[in-house]
C-alpha cells in the first residue's frame, strides 16, 4: 500500500495513550516508556507539528502507589487513587518534557467541559493559546470529581472530544496492540490486521473487542472515538505504543496500525458538526458590512456589524445572523451573553472592555464557530 498522503500531511495531532502501556501492565508508572514517548513527541514538533498528548495512566498509578492489590470498585476509592496517581503522573512528564526544553501543561477535563457550550468555547480558547504559547497541554480525565465518568468514560472518547475540540488533523490512539484485527487476536493468532477502512464501516463493529483489566479503553472504545473525531474530519490511526519510532512512523505516513479514515474534508465536516450539534437560542441583525464580510471574506464577525439582538440566549449558545431582511446568512457559537452583546452592539472591538468591565473574546462570533447559511 502507498504511504498514507493524509496522515503525513498532518499538522496537528492529539495522541491518546493507555495506561496499560504507561503502567507495564501494573507495575507502577514506567519511566523508560514515558521517556521514550516524550522524545518521540518532541521530534514531532520539531518536524513542524502541535502535539496535544491525552493520557492514561493516573488511577492505575495511584494503586500501586497507595500498594492497593486491585483497582477498587468503590467510587471514593478510586477518586483517591486518581488523585494520587494524577500527581506522579504529571510530575513524570514535566520531568521528561523539561529535559527537552518543552512546556508542559496540566488540564483536567470532563467530557462536560467540550460538550457544554460555554465549556466547550473556554476549553477551546485555553488549549489553543497553549499551542501557540508552544506549550505542549496533558490531558486527563478529571477522574477525582468526575462521578459517572469515571465508571465508564475512557480516555479514548476523551481523546476525540478534544480532536473535535481544537480541530485536530489526526488521533493517534497508542494501545498495547497492533490495531484492530478481523478477529481476536488471543483467540486466533492467525487473526489479520485492518490496515485500513472507513471509519463508518458497518463491519467494524463485529471486529471490536473489549479492553484489560487496568485499561478502560478496548477495541470498542477506540471505534467509537474514531467515528467521534471523524465528525469534525480528524483522521485516526490506532497503533502499538510499544514499537519502535511508532510516533514517527505514523505521522511519516507508514503503513503500520490501523487507520480509519474519514473520507470527509476537514472543514465541510466541522461545520456540519458544528451546524447540528445545538439549537438556534436567538439571533442578531447584521448591517451590510457585516453581511458582505461573512459570505465574501469568511471572517469572524465583531460587534460592531451588529445593529440588533432578539432573545436571551448565553454565552456559548448557538444563533442566527440575519440580514436586513430578516434572512439568516449564518449561524454560530457566540461569545458573549445577549445582555452583553446588546451593550456592545455597533462597537469597536477595542471598546469591550470599557463598556463591559472586563476583556473577553474580540470577536463576537470567531469564524471557526460561524457556518454560512
Amino acid at each position: 500500500m502507498a504511504e498514507r498522503s493524509e496522515i503525513a500531511a498532518s499538522r496537528r495531532w492529539v495522541v491518546k495513550v493507555g495506561s496499560a502501556m504507561l503502567t507495564d501492565d501494573g507495575r507502577g508508572l514506567n519511566e523508560a516508556i514515558i521517556n521514550d514517548l516524550v522524545n518521540q513527541l518532541s521530534r514531532l514538533r520539531e518536524a513542524g507539528c502541535e502535539v496535544v498528548l491525552v493520557s492514561s495512566g493516573a488511577v492505575a498509578a495511584g494503586i500501586v502507589r497507595l500498594g492497593m492489590n486491585a483497582r477498587p470498585h468503590l467510587l471514593h476509592e478510586l477518586q483517591a487513587a486518581a488523585a494520587v496517581g494524577q500527581s506522579v503522573l504529571v510530575q513524570s512528564y514535566e520531568n521528561a518534557f523539561k529535559a527537552h526544553g518543552i512546556v508542559s501543561a496540566q488540564v483536567l477535563l470532563g467530557h462536560d467541559d467540550v460538550i457544554a457550550r460555554d465549556r466547550y468555547l473556554n476549553a477551546r480558547g485555553t488549549l489553543n493559546t497553549l499551542l501557540k504559547l508552544g506549550v505542549v497541554p496533558v490531558i486527563n480525565e478529571n477522574d477525582t470529581v468526575v462521578t459517572d465518568e469515571i465508571r465508564f468514560g475512557d480516555n479514548d472518547t476523551l481523546g476525540a472530544l478534544v480532536a473535535n475540540l481544537i480541530d485536530a488533523d489526526a488521533l493517534l490512539l497508542l494501545t498495547d496492540q497492533q490495531g484492530l484485527y478481523e478477529e481476536d487476536p488471543r483467540q486466533n493468532p492467525a487473526a489479520k490486521l485492518v490496515a485500513a477502512a472507513d471509519v463508518n464501516l458497518p463491519a467494524l463493529d463485529a471486529m471490536a473487542g473489549e479492553g484489560g483489566t487496568l485499561g478502560r479503553g478496548g477495541m470498542v472504545t477506540k471505534l467509537r472515538a474514531a467515528r467521534l473525531a471523524a465528525r469534525s474530519g480528524t483522521e485516526t490511526i490506532i497503533a502499538n505504543g510499544r514499537e519502535e519510532d511508532i510516533v514517527a512512523l505514523v505521522a511519516g505516513g507508514a503503513n503500520v496500525g490501523t487507520w480509519l479514515r474519514t473520507g470527509k474534508e476537514p472543514q465541510n465536516a466541522r461545520k456540519q458538526w458544528l451546524a447540528s450539534m445545538v439549537q438556534i437560542q436567538g439571533s442578531v441583525d447584521l448591517d451590510q458590512g457585516a453581511v458582505r464580510v461573512l459570505r465574501e471574506s469568511g471572517r469572524s464577525l465583531l460587534p460592531v456589524g451588529v445593529s440588533g439582538v432578539h432573545g436571551a440566549f448565553s454565552r456559548g449558545d448557538m444563533v442566527a445572523c440575519r440580514d436586513s431582511d430578516g434572512r439568516e446568512v449564518a449561524r454560530g457559537l457566540v461569545n458573549y451573553s445577549a445582555d452583553e452583546t446588546r451593550r456592545i452592539m455597533g462597537s469597536a472591538s477595542t471598546e469591550i472592555e470599557q463598556t463591559l468591565g472586563y476583556a473577553g473574546d474580540v470577536e463576537l462570533i470567531h469564524r471557526d464557530n460561524l457556518v454560512l447559511s
